[in-house]
């Protein structure tokens, strides 16, 4: 049953501290359409929350992101790559092989897993903060504040992650008050392009082969295990999990998007803020293609100015929070 309430919308801003730093950084990286990415993340999330019904992310691959910023991968080694994870992960759902391995892979390295992903980003928000000055618009006492605020929200059982995220836009309007100026109408060039044939091998051995063992584990058997966790006798089926991820990378491959995953951290982040049916995944799909079909030019200017205090508390609770239950 679907729920829209402040609850699940709060939830489905969960892990946008780790969606919108890394699709900005492609986006800037590799010369992308900021509008383009959102459309393909909304569509992906909408036919998520609908046939999932829990509140499954829809996450940028993150070892594919992390060598697109890294290295600069182009525009058609992404198409590329996304298209052969799709393929890829679609066969292995198809021919049963992805029951096979997820029933050999031990329960401790998914909780291995679980836990390096969650300190990986509960790290990344450290490292954001420190970087940080002291005091100001954009400081280590705005996210002490941040802090407390989430603490005091979570305890009261209130959307705590629609209260932070709001009051960062707040403070972003107030600091740079001309923010707005730039934030205009505008649609977006929609145009899919097949990656030439030179795009493909370098695609495959950059980003697909250090991906493919991230997905099956992290978004696959992890993201499984966590949803029988969080809502017993409803988990979803590995090959189901894996399905959903080879549909949702053909969609964003379709609209110029960039590959796409499931993710436990993702998941653990939404049902941290509160997101706990498909009905956040709805709100949020609606948000991301409305905003990329008519700002997905100006978003990107205005969210590159979005206090990093912010962000790198979300991503610091969401990390421990997805820690909290691989120790569970």
């Amino acid at each position: 049953r679907f729920r829209f309430n402040l609850a699940e919308l709060s939830g489905s801003l969960g892990d946008l501290g780790t969606f919108l730093p890394l699709t900005m950084a492609m986006a800037l990286a590799c010369g992308l359409d900021y509008g383009n990415i959102l459309i393909a993340a909304g569509v992906a999330t909408l036919l998520t929350g609908w046939f999932f019904r829990q509140p499954i992310a829809v996450q940028p691959m993150k070892a594919i992101a992390a060598i697109a910023i890294a290295e600069g991968l182009g525009r058609d080694e992404l198409v590329a790559s996304g298209i052969m994870m799709a393929v890829i992960v679609l066969v292995l759902t198809f021919t049963g092989v992805v029951d096979q391995l997820t029933k050999r892979i031990p329960r401790a390295i998914v909780r291995g897993i679980q836990l390096g992903v969650g300190a990986k980003l509960a790290l990344k928000g450290v490292f954001w903060l420190l970087a940080l000055p002291v005091a100001g618009a954009d400081s280590l006492l705005v996210a002490v504040f941040a802090g407390a605020v989430l603490v005091a929200l979570l305890w009261a059982r209130k959307p705590a992650a629609l209260v932070v995220i709001g009051g960062g836009f707040g403070l972003l309007l107030l600091s740079n008050p001309g923010a707005l100026a730039e934030f205009r109408v505008g649609l977006p060039t929609v145009a899919f392009s097949w990656p030439g044939a030179s795009a493909w091998p370098s695609a495959f051995m950059r980003a697909v082969l250090p991906q493919l063992p991230l997905t099956l584990l992290n978004s696959v058997v992890a993201v499984c295990a966590l949803s029988e966790a969080y809502f017993p006798g409803r988990g979803i089926a590995p090959r189901r999990m894996a399905g959903g991820v080879g549909l949702i990378n053909g969609i964003s491959a379709a609209f110029g998007g960039i590959p796409m995953c499931h993710g436990s951290g993702g998941l653990a982040a939404q049902y941290r803020f509160g997101a706990r049916t498909g009905g956040s995944l709805l709100m949020l799909g609606t948000a991301k293609l409305l905003l990329g079909l008519f700002f997905g030019g100006a978003i990107a200017g205005l969210l590159a100015t979005y206090p990093v205090a912010i962000l790198g508390v979300m991503i610091i609770f969401s990390g421990v929070e997805l820690g909290r239950v691989a120790g569970g």
